[in-house]
């Protein structure tokens, strides 16, 4: 019986939560090991938006779609596109009537969403303060876990859903995450809605994406009342610590970063001359494209794990919820379970890869000289689409 196995999730992110859930529903009882010490060790970092065929369906799998429609931000689909002057280009209806209540992709706090789905699972399926440093295969497909804090434990499926730069991975595939040749600067405008009405009214209250020079700031509002801000810079790897910006000194870093965006519209520098709290250098890691593996019992991966791919297409919590749900259903409806994991691979393969493609193609869209414009167009074109 499958629920008698010993099934261990790599990582307490969106994906191994919601994975668990779904499992505990159905009376397994896997463990989550988590590096981290506590949901709060760590900023989470901004805002998502779940979408229906994704996110959204994996909620409705784990039973917990109607309590993230009750929490998530409707308004936050608002859209704006501008170019370097602030001229707006394109912009979404929800912009103009942000009480419209849509589908497609409402938009939820990333630490909301997470502490929903911790909510979600028992207490003790969580182990905190467990860092996987490697897992040894035995027989049978069972694997030995070895922790930082000196815990071993013998799993006889143990699921890799610990991101980038995963522990399990190197037991699949011999790819690594290589540096994508974008890099975010990220500030942040906290109580932008009290403090800093025209910036508000600048944003809207969803995402403003401004694009020009082959650079682009990236802007969205979190429910908590801050605007995060992720300047981003098509740049060699090593840029973003020789470029002799402070990133401890935000106030010593502004002339410097308002010098990045010289000649762009004073409106659209607001975003810069009022950040107001942590400031934070990213670079942008991926694997390949349809990036897989041969199949090996007793281990699989999940989320970034699997396909980390730049944000450009808002794809990376999203996949990551959708990968749990396949694996999830995947074990509960497969007698064997590692047939089970292979029949999810094979499909995570597939739409994972046509959604990678996809990232691939608007990050190289969005850093052209021309952005803007052929965003519009694109944009545009998508609406009518779906109208």
């Amino acid at each position: 019986m499958n629920k008698n196995k010993r099934i261990a999730i790599i990582g307490a992110g969106p994906g191994g939560l919601t994975l668990a859930c779904i499992l505990q529903q159905a009376g397994y009882n896997p463990v989550i090991f988590e590096g981290e010490t506590s949901p709060t060790q760590r900023e989470q970092g901004g805002t998502l938006d779940l979408a229906e065929d994704m996110g959204q369906k994996a909620l409705k799998v784990a039973g917990l779609l109607e309590r993230f429609k009750e929490i998530c931000r409707y308004e936050g689909e608002a859209l704006k596109i501008m170019d370097k002057t602030a001229t707006v280009m394109f912009e979404s209806q929800e912009n103009v009537n942000p009480k419209a209540t849509t589908d497609s992709r409402p938009e939820i706090d990333r630490t909301v969403l997470r502490q929903m789905l911790l909510d979600s699972v028992t207490t003790e399926s969580i182990k905190w303060g467990h860092n996987l440093l490697h897992a040894t295969p035995l027989e049978e497909g069972q694997h030995e876990l070895h922790f930082e804090n000196g815990v071993t434990e013998v799993v006889d499926l143990v699921v890799g859903a610990d991101g980038a730069f995963s522990k399990l991975r190197p037991l699949l595939s011999k790819e690594t995450a290589e540096y994508s040749g974008v890099s975010m600067i990220e500030i942040n405008i906290l109580d932008a809605k009290n403090l800093f009405p025209d910036v508000v009214d600048l944003n809207g209250l969803g995402s403003a994406f401004t694009f020009g020079d082959s650079k682009a700031m990236l802007a969205q509002m979190n429910g908590d009342g801050k605007i995060r801000v992720y300047l981003s810079f098509k740049v060699p790897a090593e840029w973003l610590h020789n470029n002799g910006i402070n990133y401890d000194k935000l106030e010593e870093a502004k002339p410097k970063l308002l010098k990045l965006f010289e000649d762009w519209s004073p409106e659209l520098k607001k975003y810069i001359h009022y950040a107001n709290g942590a400031i934070f250098p990213r670079r942008i890691y991926m694997l390949p494209v349809g990036h897989k593996w041969t199949h090996k019992k007793g281990v699989t991966l999940l989320g970034d794990a699997a396909h980390l791919m730049s944000p450009f297409a808002g794809a990376g919590a999203n996949l990551a919820m959708l990968d749990a749900a396949e694996l999830g259903l995947s074990i509960i409806n497969h007698e064997d379970i590692d047939e089970a994991v292979l029949n999810y691979e094979l499909k995570m393969f597939e739409y994972a890869g046509e959604i990678a493609a996809e990232t691939k193609e608007n990050m190289d869209l969005f850093f052209e000289t021309n952005a803007a414009e052929k965003i519009k167009v694109l944009m545009e074109s998508f609406h009518k689409e779906e109208n």
